[in-house]
């Protein structure tokens, strides 16, 4: 079995340089078009589910159908994550239910809508650390609110996202603030927050650095380059597939995504986790639509989720090779997360801050 903590892939990626792509799952589908994918092309990988798949799923659901991916590729180291958890409950329920990995999002209160403050976030978070780590599952914290700085807002997301107009400052994480953070915390990864938000409409205009702030992730990681940062809202939107959904009929406004050009500097940069959803969902939904509008008679869904399944697992495979994680899968021999905990206890995997150090692979 390869149930791998989202702490030991991610030193891993540190130690060889790459990053690993995070894509949420709702179904069946997903989940194989990811682990085809990466099995193609010997990556490890990630896979997350909010509390929007977590409901639509259920958690018995989810937990099985990773558990049967799990032994189908058992080659594959597979990190479960819960993807923006939003209290306590929600990331103990989801490491009950085989998550290796929970995030934290104290930068919204628990309504996931609400703007929390530092004071919140901080406390919230190490919670949530203290008892991830007694089992030895990995947490990933949030500094600054996930919004578009062209408008000052955030979109909503299965239910997450904050509401009303926030300052500029809250939609940039501040560099003197990520340390104190990662110190108070001892979270194993930091998401921050640089001009990415979720869903489809990104940007108006292809990003430059007034919209998409990588300056922020560049001085980030050189005041806490032993630290594994996050990427959120980086789905790229590929010009073709909006280009396919509306060509068969769909209705999506021109928009632009996060480059992949600008990932790949992040990469350099420390960026080790990056998160992908609106790229799987349109790689699917164009295929339905070009199914549809193609063979009108057609009626068994099978005909419209298999070829969409391959669509994903194209974007997939491109992404892993495009973040360097391809090759890496065979290289990582699994830590239990028993182990993973003695570690935690230990203070082996306490924060370093300051001076670069090697990270154990």
């Amino acid at each position: 079995m390869a149930r791998i903590t989202l702490r030991q892939l991610l030193d891993h990626a540190a130690s060889h340089g790459y990053a690993v792509p995070a894509f949420n799952i709702n179904n069946m589908e997903q989940g194989i078009a990811i682990m085809q994918a990466a099995a193609e092309v010997d990556a490890p990988v990630i896979i997350q589910a909010s509390r929007g798949a977590r409901s639509y799923a259920g958690d018995l659901m989810l937990s099985h159908m990773i558990d049967a991916l799990e032994r189908t590729y058992p080659d594959i180291p597979l990190c479960m994550h819960q993807d923006h958890g939003n209290d306590e409950a929600t990331c103990a329920s989801a490491i009950a239910h085989g998550f290796t990995s929970v995030m934290m999002d104290g930068s919204l209160k628990a309504d996931a809508k609400t703007a929390a403050d530092y004071d919140y976030n901080v406390a919230i978070t190490r919670r949530v650390v203290d008892l991830a780590h007694w089992v030895g599952a990995s947490v990933e914290g949030e500094l600054g609110v996930l919004g578009s700085l062209e408008h000052g807002g955030g979109e909503q997301e299965d239910g997450h996202g904050v509401e009303g107009k926030v300052s500029h400052d809250q939609l940039l994480t501040d560099p003197d603030q990520a340390v104190d953070f990662v110190r108070a915390t001892k979270v194993d990864a930091l998401a921050i927050a640089m001009g990415t938000s979720h869903g489809a409409y990104k940007f108006s205009r292809k990003p430059d650095g007034d919209i998409l702030a990588m300056r922020v992730v560049e001085e980030i990681h050189r005041r806490l380059p032993n630290t594994h940062l996050v990427m959120h809202g980086s789905s790229s939107v590929p010009q073709s597939l909006q280009d396919m959904f509306n060509q068969f009929g769909g209705e999506m406004p021109q928009t632009w995504g996060v480059p992949v050009d600008e990932i790949v500097r992040g990469i350099k940069s420390g960026v080790r986790k990056v998160n992908i959803d609106t790229d799987c969902r349109l790689a699917m939904t164009a295929v339905f639509r070009k199914v549809a509008a193609q063979t009108r008679s057609e009626f068994d869904p099978r005909k419209f989720l298999k070829p969409a399944m391959d669509a994903m697992r194209e974007l997939c495979r491109d992404r892993f090779e495009q973040f360097g994680a391809a090759g890496h899968a065979s290289k990582i021999k699994v830590i239990p997360m028993s182990e993973m905990a003695r570690r935690y206890r230990a203070g082996e995997l306490d924060p370093r801050i300051g001076t670069r150090e090697p990270v154990a692979a």
